[in-house]
């Protein structure tokens, strides 16, 4: 994990807690081999900070269950059981799915055409694509669905997934022929949405959700028992 210093002309606590999470959301969660421990030392090192308000930032962190106090272990970021990943895309599913109609019924031309412009940066040859660049736009579309939904509780209950959903779908982007048929279901969320027809971009975009909780449910079958290896092994 890289960290840049802190403005000490801030809000000192506020500013650590954003800078971890920023932080954390860069890191590859649910790779098979991913360094989960952070190391107090060098990230107070790397703030610029003394260990006090790193620990309030942590502590914050573990209240939003992002990272894992173990006692004698140390600090990990806390990646979700292969259970809870599966039950969390199912919700996104949900969630996203009535932001696809809503937005089909509620967003303005320019609004759903900003969804053009961000898959048309893919239009071209999808193997030339950087995996970690085409995850971030995949989640900015995702999220610019609930945003044009115009409903802000929707967006809101995603906003408490949407760590989690960035790693997984970082890391399940690379496996098997997922991108290329990640830029085929954007296509047709954009064409249900155009055609201003709520019950199929809900299917489209549910079907789409679901295609990635059944590549989950099939291949991430190792995924607790590396993490508790992992956590058992730590000094």
């Amino acid at each position: 994990m890289r960290l840049r210093p802190i403005a000490t002309n801030f809000t000192l606590k506020d500013h650590v807690y954003d800078r971890l999470r920023e932080a954390i959301m860069e890191m590859d969660i649910y790779e098979s081999d991913a360094n989960l421990r952070l190391d107090e030392r060098s990230l107070a090192e790397q703030l610029g900070i003394s260990r006090t308000p790193l620990r309030d930032a942590i502590a914050r962190l573990e209240g939003d269950g992002l990272v894992s106090v173990v006692p004698r272990k140390g600090i990990f970021v806390r990646r979700k059981s292969l259970e809870e990943v599966l039950e969390m895309i199912i919700a996104w599913a949900a969630l996203e799915s009535m932001a696809a109609r809503l937005a089909a019924e509620r967003a303005t031309d320019n609004e759903i055409a900003s969804l053009r412009k961000i898959a048309s940066k893919y239009s071209g040859d999808a193997d030339s694509a950087e995996i970690s660049e085409y995850s971030d736009d995949n989640i900015r579309f995702h999220q610019r669905i609930l945003e044009i939904s115009k409903c802000a509780l929707l967006a809101s209950m995603a906003e408490g997934l949407f760590l989690h959903m960035h790693a997984v779908r970082l890391r399940a982007m690379g496996e098997g022929d997922r991108l290329r048929q990640s830029l085929v279901d954007h296509a047709e969320i954009i064409e249900a949405l155009e055609s201003r027809d709520p019950e199929l971009a809900a299917l489209r975009v549910r079907e789409h959700t679901m295609r990635l909780h059944e590549h989950v449910r099939r291949t991430w079958v190792r995924l607790e028992f590396n993490l508790k290896k992992k956590m058992n092994t730590a000094s």
